[in-house]
């Protein structure tokens, strides 16, 4: 917002004019001066001199510029008159100097009611100031595209003989790079940097890089730190193991390539080929490896226990918009172990609960008539329409097309879709009427507000992580970011029984697509893009963040009192930057809060499946299964000398003796407050007391505020604070153990940086990052700690999920906020509040102090600009944009093996 420093004074002339005319219009000199122009008298001349003068100044008066420049820009001369019907140039909020009413506070105003400004002016553009960050250099920047290519090419180089093949041409049995992206530098020496920017320089900038060694006789996946950065003369490449609970990762749990894909879908094209007739006869679609094919496959994971084997269930389903919920109950195991296609085989066919070793039985089942069939399937003619999130044909709601009985309730036709009142209507929208009220610094990821401080992080696994998280120039967090999410289903069929999906091995943070203005993200959102590597070319999606501050439509405090002082309210707002939901508020207080929406995996429905979920249509269902999402919070309370409190409540029976010995007696039941610390890591894999009678505090007992109690941070339960219920199950065994829990805490190391690994989905019974390693006994007491803490939702599919899952059911957070980490309620420093003082009449209006922030401030703001979306960009080399082939080719390394065709 440009600074204003004049002072707003409404002025006579600030009125309506009734005619619609400007000044330029109305001055009748200056409709008079054409008469003069065409004289030679020196009178004339002055007199028209003069005219110009008082035109200049009428709109010096009317207009309040800033400097010469302004006053003799085009926007007066042509342009757009200041007041008026006509928008004009960006007016401040009105800014009051002293107060009416003898109060002493310096800036307030005080007065009987609110002021209006007869006629608005454009209000000031919605666009964030540039921030300050503590440090000029972002010490967890992702990866330039520029400095992803020159590590490629570092790689490349005959003296390193890695052998490498392009991705777009290789095979399993090549040497691929998976992935390339910036690795987080030392705490200590990057605490070293914030702390003093200008004597200290900044850590030493390294990459992560993935490769997968198929070519070896024994294929590996291995991961490498390449650095110092840029490359240069000094870089060097060394095994990254130290992160890891085991040296190597087997081939077979390697991460998702191309050439599997295409080998995948060219063997069970192979296979399949020849009974593609049978097929189409029982599920009336077509698959044939043609564009036009009305069945796809997809799979479901893990595909191995140890790494020993790949073996997958494949599902078949409709190709069809919300493919998800229309499984045609037909399954295939498939063992897809090593590096060579031809050996791949097929163990194992299940159609409708029949099971067949091979394809050869399946089809003698068929021929034979032994087979059960499902004719119903088998119809063309059937409308899948239903799964799409096209609004359907509606009818008003006043129309006989909806009935209803004597009692007033509809008596049938439940599916009709009706047009609701003023639903033509857009709805409403926020708008900061003074300017937004952060600050960001786009170049070095850099956001601060109102207080608050932080950098923010970007990567290929989990996406959006915040880093140096301040508030009021103290650091309370070093690091916040999403580590895992699991989604363990249940069902009677192949797919659904056996499904346990850990997220980070798909890449959440490579799969954020550009967000929808004015859907995914107010208004005045600010975006911020995001750029991480893939197989195919680096992904750059320009709206992969947003920010946004928002009224939170309740006030962070307030009181209705009589005595002078106790009658006021402090406004609530709310900054939230999303990908994941990181929401700030003015006390000091950080809620984490997810919210998910879109197609649940569904399964093929009949009365017996339903122990197992809901039915949604004819023969779909969504299946019963647990979501935990798992969050790192590296605390810094005070420093990074912390410890872990354990506050909880408890009933006690007590005698007191001043109590009158009549009908209560003196025997009093009631509760207390019971302190005490966890000093072993053992004992801190944590659930939420019961009844949540109590929390959990990340505290500096070095450190007290006034009062004496250790300055701390509590995390609280938010919305559906879970764990997850399924714990024996082999496809969960070792790799997702923090899900057990709400929370965790233990030591901070630089050898434990995730509580997951991407490969952990596919090795459940010897995974690269086992969590219950973390937890060996160690001391708690004023160390660096890391809490690490669940969020989610038992999802009990219900009809109303279909097509999707909706975000107001859909939603889980857990809440940070001080505890006596201050001396008292900070927010009530702020001036966006207000102390309302009783008459001294009755009768009369209060008065109030709204310490010089007025709330009926109103301008005319900016028009949106219409919505446009663009897909996503596929970056290689300096930066340069290019289209990697058909939208259906960008699709599958997003949809990965969720959903392909035959012969893909």
């Amino acid at each position: 917002m440009p600074a204003h420093t004049n002072e707003y004074k409404p002025l006579e002339t600030d009125l309506p004019d009734p005619d619609g005319l400007n000044c330029q219009e109305k001055d009748p000199k200056l409709e008079r001066s054409h008469i003069f122009l065409g004289l030679s008298s020196v009178s004339s001349w002055l007199l028209c001199i003069s005219l110009v003068f008082n035109f200049l100044c009428c709109f010096l008066i009317l207009r309040n510029p800033q400097s010469l420049s302004e006053i003799l820009s085009t926007s007066i001369f042509g342009g757009e008159s200041w007041y008026g019907p006509i928008l004009g140039p960006p007016v401040p909020a009105p800014a009051t100097k002293g107060s009416q009413g003898g109060s002493n506070l310096e800036g307030n105003t005080r007065g009987k009611g609110p002021t209006t400004n007869a006629s608005p002016g454009r209000c000031v553009s919605p666009q964030a100031q540039q921030a300050s960050p503590p440090a000029p250099l972002n010490p967890w920047a992702s990866l330039t595209t520029t400095e992803t290519q020159e590590i490629q090419s570092w790689l490349s180089s005959p003296v390193l003989s890695l052998n490498l093949s392009s991705p777009f041409n290789s095979s399993l049995s090549d040497n691929v790079i998976f992935m390339i992206e910036a690795y987080p530098p030392p705490k200590n020496t990057t605490l070293a940097y914030l702390q003093d920017p200008d004597s200290n320089s900044p850590p030493e900038r390294y990459a992560r890089v993935t490769i997968h060694h198929g070519s070896r006789e024994e294929p590996v996946v291995k991961d490498y730190l390449v650095g110092p950065l840029p490359v240069g003369e000094k870089t060097t490449m060394r095994p990254l193991e130290e992160i890891y609970h085991r040296k190597e990762v087997p081939f077979n749990s390697r991460g998702l390539e191309m050439s599997q894909l295409m080998s995948l879908g060219a063997f069970v094209g192979r296979e399949f080929g020849p009974v593609v007739g049978v097929l189409e006869e029982l599920f009336g679609g077509t698959m044939r490896g043609l564009p036009n094919d009305t069945l796809g496959m997809g799979m479901v994971g893990p595909f191995s226990f140890d790494g020993n084997f790949r073996r997958l269930w494949m599902t078949w389903r409709r190709n069809v918009a919300g493919s998800w919920l229309n499984p045609v109950n037909f399954y295939q195991y498939i063992d897809t172990s090593g590096t060579d296609p031809g050996t791949w085989k097929i163990l194992k066919i299940v159609y409708h609960d029949q099971i067949f070793p091979t394809i050869t039985s399946f089809v003698e089942a068929f021929n034979n008539g032994t087979l059960v069939r499902y004719p119903s399937q088998s119809d063309p003619t059937k409308d899948y329409t239903w799964a799409q999130r096209k609004r359907p044909n509606t009818v008003n709601s006043n129309t006989s097309s909806i009935s209803y009985n004597e009692s007033g309730k509809r008596s049938s036709n439940f599916t009709v879709a009706i047009d609701r009142d003023l639903d033509d209507l857009p709805g409403p929208r926020s708008v900061s009427f003074s300017g937004v009220r952060y600050r960001v610094d786009k170049e070095r990821g850099y956001v601060s507000w109102l207080g608050w401080g932080m950098y923010l992080g970007f990567e290929r696994d989990m996406g959006l992580g915040l880093w140096d998280v301040r508030f009021r120039g103290e650091r309370i967090i070093y690091q916040l970011a999403p580590q895992e999410a699991i989604a363990q289903y249940g069902g009677s069929d192949p797919a659904q029984a056996t499904t346990a999906w850990l997220d980070r091995y798909f890449g959440m943070g490579a799969r954020v697509r550009n967000m929808i203005p004015h859907y995914d993200c107010p208004q005045e959102s600010l975006y911020l893009p995001a750029t991480t590597y893939s197989m195919l070319g680096s992904v750059h999606v320009e709206r992969a963040i947003c920010i946004f501050e928002q009224d939170s439509g309740k006030p962070l405090s307030r009181h209705t009192g009589d005595a002078e002082g106790e009658f006021g309210a402090v406004k609530g707002y709310v900054l939230t930057v999303r990908s994941f939901d990181y929401n700030f508020y003015l006390d000091g207080t950080i809620e984490v809060r997810l919210s998910a929406s879109g197609y649940m995996q569904g399964g093929y429905w009949r009365p017996d499946k339903d122990p197992y979920g809901g039915r949604i249509h004819e023969v779909s269902m969504g299946n019963l299964h647990d979501h935990v999402i798992n969050y790192k919070v590296d605390f810094d309370i005070a420093g990074t000398s912390n410890s872990l409190q354990k506050i909880t409540t408890q009933v006690e029976h007590i005698t007191y003796p001043w109590l009158d010995d009549d009908y209560w007696g003196q025997d009093h039941v009631q509760q207390k407050i019971v302190r005490e610390y966890i000093a072993n890591e053992d004992d801190a894999l944590l659930k939420h007391p019961p009844n949540f009678q109590g929390l959990y505090a990340v505290v500096n007992q070095e450190e007290r505020n006034r009062w004496g109690y250790p300055r701390g941070y509590a995390i609280h339960p938010g919305q559906s604070s879970v764990h997850n219920t399924v714990v024996g199950s082999k496809r969960l065994l070792n790799n997702a153990n923090w899900a057990r829990y709400n929370l965790a805490v233990s030591r901070r190391k630089e050898t434990e940086p995730s509580s997951s690994s991407m490969w952990n989905l596919h090795l459940p019974g010897a995974p690269p990052v086992d969590f219950h390693k973390f937890f060996d006994g160690e001391s708690l007491t004023q160390e660096d700690l890391v809490a690490w803490i669940n969020v989610g939702m038992h999802h009990l599919p219900q009809a109303e999920d279909s097509p999707n899952t909706k975000t107001n059911i859909a939603t889980s957070s857990f809440i940070l906020t001080p505890l006596n980490y201050f001396d008292y309620d900070v927010s009530m420093e702020l001036k966006n509040a207000i102390l309302l003082h009783e008459p001294a009449n009755p009768g009369e209006l209060y008065s109030y102090d709204d310490y010089g922030v007025k709330q009926d401030f109103t301008c005319l703001p900016e028009s949106p600009a219409p919505l446009e979306y663009g897909a996503t960009q596929w970056l290689e080399g300096e930066g340069g944009s290019h289209a990697m082939g058909s939208a259906g080719s960008l699709r599958d390394p997003a949809d990965m093996y969720l959903r392909f065709k035959l012969g893909a």
